[in-house]
């Protein structure tokens, strides 16, 4: 696996870092046997495909050097698991459960997803691409050099979370809570709507563009208890 860096782009005469992205380069693969998902299970080099993964028990599962494409995931049961060095695509379903769990070096590509439960998380060198994800929970999780592109996420929660050289490229962002989160070189000019309901004061490491800042205005005015009267 080869892994590059976007680099560090100006913004208003400061650097913003970027992102480290992955390149996850498969081996050759198995395809998975089938049956049920085991709690604490091993899963290394396979291959999952249009399997149905739904109300599974892989609560603490390792995944590694895996392939995993148009799986319905719902109500799977995977906290505390660990994704690695693996490709994810076309992921559906309602209600997966990852809480604690770890991706390091994944790319997940046009998820269609709601309500996936992922407070407490790590993510590191994670790439979400295109598809749509409704009220994805990231609470108190720790994002490290991910990018959300060409994605819709609607409502997503990041309250208490730590965000560091996160991007956001051509992503719908509605709706988006950053209370009580601390972000660092994180970049938001590529997302469009930028929509933050809670947290506009906790956006001291990001960067926005001029006509976004003009946009979010009149939030920021109500949460800072400015009265705005002509």
């Amino acid at each position: 696996m080869v892994r590059r860096a976007t680099g560090s782009r100006p913004a208003g005469g400061q650097t913003v870092k970027g992102a480290r992205r992955p390149e996850v380069r498969l081996p050759a693969l198995l395809p998975w046997a089938g049956g049920e998902l085991e709690p604490d299970g091993d899963y290394d080099g396979l291959e999952f495909r249009e399997a149905d993964l739904a109300g599974h028990d892989g609560v603490g599962a390792r995944f590694m050097d895996c392939a995993v494409t148009g799986c319905a995931v719902d109500g799977t049961a995977l906290g505390r698991a660990r994704v690695l060095d693996s490709v994810l695509t076309g992921l559906r379903g309602v209600g997966t459960q990852l809480a604690e769990s770890t991706f390091r070096d994944v790319e997940l590509v046009e998820p269609r997803l709601g309500g996936t439960q992922l407070h407490g998380a790590v993510l590191e060198r994670v790439v979400i691409r295109g598809g749509k994800i409704d009220f994805l929970n990231l609470r108190e999780a720790r994002l490290t050099d991910v990018v959300f592109e060409s994605c819709v996420l609607i409502e997503p929660d990041f309250a208490g979370a730590r965000l560091e050289r996160v991007e956001f490229v051509d992503c719908a962002l509605k709706g988006a809570d950053f209370g009580g989160a601390a972000l660092k070189d994180v970049d938001l000019r590529g997302a469009a709507p930028l929509e933050i309901v809670r947290g506009l004061d906790r956006l001291s490491g990001a960067v926005v563009s001029p006509a976004q800042l003009l946009d979010l205005a009149p939030v920021l005015a109500a949460e800072l208890g400015i009265r705005v009267e002509g």
